[in-house]
C-alpha cells in the first residue's frame, strides 16, 4: 500500500514542475517541520480572515483571493511528501486515485471543462491529504495553541457580529464580497440579516463559533490551562453569538458540544460537580442576558427564525431527516438517474456553476454534499469518497472516545464538531472545506501520543488526578 501510495503521489506531483525547482531544495530536514507548521498556521489564519481581505482590505482582488489557500495547501502537501511526512494510508491513496480519475472522466464523459475539473479535483488531491499532513506535523501543544488563539479571537468576533447585526447592510462593516455596498448578510428574520463576521459567507460565522465552542468546553474541563477571564469572556461571546448569528446550524453545533461533554463526564464521576456548577452558571448567564435590551432583540429574532423555519421544514424531526438522513438516502436513491461517471468533477461547485452556467448562485447538481459527490463522479467514484469519509470519521470518533477514560478530552471535544462536518460537510464551499481540513488535522494531531514524561506532568496539572501511564512516541 505504501508503495502504491508513493507511486500515485509521485505521478501527480512530479507532473508539476514545482517539485523540481529550487522552492523545496534549500529546506534542510531539521527546518522542514517548522516550515510546515508555519504554513499550516498561514492556512488557518487565511481561513479566518480570507473574507475580511475580500470585503474590506483588498476588494479588487476578491476573485483570486477565493482560492488564496489553495497554493498553500498544494505547497504543504508537496513539501510533506518530499520530506516523507505525508502518511501512506488507504484514505489518501483512494482519494488521490479518485481525484485523478475524476478529471479524466469529467473531460471524456462529463462537462469537458478543464478549469472546472481541476478546481473540483483540488479538493481531493490537495486539501484532503492536508488533513494528514497537519496530523503528522502538529503535536498536542500546537493543537492547544490553536485552541487558545481561537478562544481569544472569539471575543472580538462576537463584538463584530453584534455590530453587523445592528448595522444596516449599507454600513462598511457589512460590506459584501468585492466591497459590495448591498451588504454581505443573508436574510434572517424580522428584517435582520445573518452576519458573516470576517468570512465571505454567513456559514463561516456558524463554523467559527462552533469550532470555538469545542475548545471553550474543553478548557472549562481543564481551566488551569488558559486565562480564566478570557475563557469567561469567550463563553459569554459564544452565548451571544447563537442568537446574533440567527443560525440554527450554530445552535446544533453547540448542542453537540454539550452532548459530548456530558458523555465525557459520565465516564468520569468526579466531574459531576463541575457539570452542575457549569449548568447553574450557564442558566444564570442566559437569564441575565435575556433581560437586557441588547440581547432581547437577537433572541427574539432567532426564536422567530427557528419557529418559522421548523414549521416550513416539518418540525425538528423534519429538519433532521431532510438535512441529515434525507440528504444521505436521497443521494443514493437518485444516483440511478445520474450518468455512470457523473456530470464531471467540479460541476457542483459555485465556481463550476459560474464557468458553466454563468451564475454562481445556482446548484447545477445538488445542494447536499453526498448528492454533489455522486452527481459529479457517478455512483462508484462518488460513493468511494463517501465511504472514505465515513470510515475516517468513525475511526476518529472511536479513537477519541477511548482517550476519554484516560482523562484526555481534547480529541473527543474536537470530534464533537468534526464528526458530522467531515462526513457530510459541503466541501464545494471553500470556508466549509477549510474548517473540515483543520478539524480533521488537529484531531489526528491530538490523538498522537505525546512524550510520556510531559504527558504525566501536564495531565496532573490540568486534571489534578493520577493519569493512566501510557508509553508515547
Amino acid at each position: 500500500m505504501k508503495q502504491l501510495n508513493n507511486t500515485v503521489l509521485a505521478g501527480v506531483y512530479n507532473s508539476l514542475d514545482l517539485t523540481k525547482t529550487h522552492i523545496l531544495e534549500p529546506v534542510k530536514e531539521k527546518d522542514a517541520n517548522l516550515l510546515l507548521k508555519r504554513g499550516i498556521w498561514a492556512y488557518f489564519l487565511l481561513l479566518i480572515f480570507e473574507g475580511a481581505l475580500r470585503k474590506w482590505v483588498l476588494p479588487g482582488l476578491a476573485t483570486p483571493l477565493l482560492v488564496v489557500r489553495d497554493p498553500i495547501a498544494l505547497w504543504l502537501v508537496m513539501l510533506a511528501w518530499k520530506r516523507n511526512l505525508l502518511p501512506a494510508n488507504l484514505y489518501v491513496t483512494v482519494i488521490m486515485i479518485v481525484g485523478a480519475l475524476g478529471v479524466i472522466t469529467a473531460l471524456a464523459f462529463g462537462h469537458g471543462n478543464i478549469a472546472v475539473a481541476i478546481y473540483g479535483a483540488r479538493i481531493l488531491m490537495f486539501h484532503f491529504p492536508l488533513i494528514f499532513v497537519i496530523g503528522r506535523v502538529l503535536d498536542r501543544d500546537d493543537v492547544i495553541r490553536v485552541g487558545k488563539f481561537t478562544v481569544w479571537l472569539t471575543i472580538p468576533m462576537a463584538i463584530l457580529i453584534a455590530m453587523q447585526f445592528y448595522s444596516p447592510q449599507s454600513a462598511w462593516v457589512n460590506r459584501g464580497i468585492g466591497g459590495d455596498a448591498k451588504g454581505g448578510g443573508f436574510d434572517g428574520a424580522m428584517g435582520f440579516f445573518r452576519p458573516p463576521a470576517t468570512f465571505s459567507f454567513t456559514n463561516g460565522t456558524a463554523l467559527f463559533f462552533g469550532f470555538a465552542s469545542a475548545y471553550i468546553f474543553y478548557f472549562w474541563l481543564t481551566p488551569k490551562s488558559i486565562n480564566r477571564i478570557i475563557l469567561i469572556g469567550a463563553t459569554l461571546g459564544l452565548l451571544m453569538a447563537i442568537p446574533l448569528s440567527i443560525s440554527r446550524s450554530l445552535l446544533s453545533l453547540v448542542l453537540a458540544c454539550i452532548l459530548f461533554t456530558l458523555i465525557a463526564m459520565s465516564r468520569n464521576p468526579k466531574y459531576i460537580g463541575k457539570i452542575i456548577m457549569a449548568a447553574v452558571v450557564l442558566a444564570i448567564s442566559i437569564g441575565v442576558l435575556s433581560q437586557t435590551k441588547f440581547a432581547a432583540t437577537p433572541i427574539a429574532v432567532f426564536t422567530d427564525r427557528f419557529t418559522n423555519a421548523n414549521e416550513t421544514e416539518g418540525g425538528v424531526s423534519g429538519v433532521f431527516v431532510d438535512r441529515f438522513l434525507g440528504g444521505m438516502v436521497g443521494a443514493i436513491i437518485e444516483s440511478a438517474e445520474k450518468p455512470f461517471f457523473g456530470y464531471g468533477i467540479g460541476m457542483g461547485t459555485s465556481v463550476g456553476s459560474m464557468l458553466i452556467a454563468g451564475d454562481h448562485t445556482v446548484y447545477l447538481i445538488s445542494e447536499g454534499e453526498w448528492g454533489r459527490l455522486i452527481g459529479e463522479m457517478g455512483i462508484i467514484m462518488g460513493f468511494a469518497v463517501i465511504i472514505i469519509r465515513v470510515i475516517f470519521v468513525i475511526n476518529l470518533g472511536w479513537d477519541s472516545f477511548k482517550r476519554v477514560s484516560q482523562n484526555d478530552f481534547l480529541p473527543w471535544m474536537i470530534c464533537s464538531i468534526g464528526i458530522l462536518a467531515i462526513m457530510q460537510g459541503q466541501w464545494a464551499q471553500p470556508t466549509s472545506l477549510g474548517f473540515d481540513v483543520i478539524l480533521g488535522g488537529i484531531t489526528v494531531a491530538a490523538l498522537r501520543k505525546p512524550n510520556r514524561k510531559l504527558w504525566l506532568v501536564k495531565t496532573l496539572e490540568e486534571n489534578e488526578a493520577t493519569p493512566v501511564v501510557r508509553s508515547g512516541k
